[in-house]
């Protein structure tokens, strides 16, 4: 299983988002290319406690859905909502000029994929507590999914 700990994979993602560019078109979703990229560095701010996220986990989400999501064989859904605090225009970073928005993501993915398996985590806004195992899957599906998302 991928993971942001194994560095062919963490250089996968960087070789994916380095495809990235002003003309990516997305697939799917309502985010532009630069929404997205803007996006990821949010997200990763939020799982290194950078950016404060609202808690929205329930029994279910960090239970089942959270297993379903990290280890399921299938590819996460299209059209799921983000949460405010990472969605540009909703409280999240906007677009500014891309290349310095894609070197900030590129920076963030490296710490965060750097951090020790002492790192203590906030909690995941939709999967709760998760171990650093758990962070690195993650880490590594949801940059996927938005590199999926525009064609990367």
């Amino acid at each position: 299983m991928k993971t942001l700990k194994n560095a062919a994979d963490k250089a996968e993602i960087l070789r994916r988002l380095a495809a990235i560019g002003p003309t990516s078109q997305r697939r799917w979703g309502r985010m532009s290319v630069g929404e997205m990229i803007c996006h990821l560095s949010d997200a990763l701010q939020g799982a290194m406690g950078e950016r404060k996220t609202a808690s929205r986990s329930n029994w279910f989400t960090r239970s089942g859905m959270k297993w379903v999501g990290l280890w399921g064989p299938t590819k996460w859904p299209h059209g799921v909502r983000t949460v405010p605090e990472c969605e540009a225009g909703k409280g999240g970073t906007p677009p500014a000029e891309m290349e310095r928005d894609l070197r900030t993501a590129k920076v963030l993915l490296e710490q965060f994929a750097a951090l020790p398996p002492t790192f203590t985590f906030p909690e995941h806004v939709i999967f709760g507590q998760m171990s650093h195992a758990e962070w690195m899957r993650w880490g590594y599906l949801h940059m996927d999914h938005h590199l999926r998302q525009f064609g990367a």
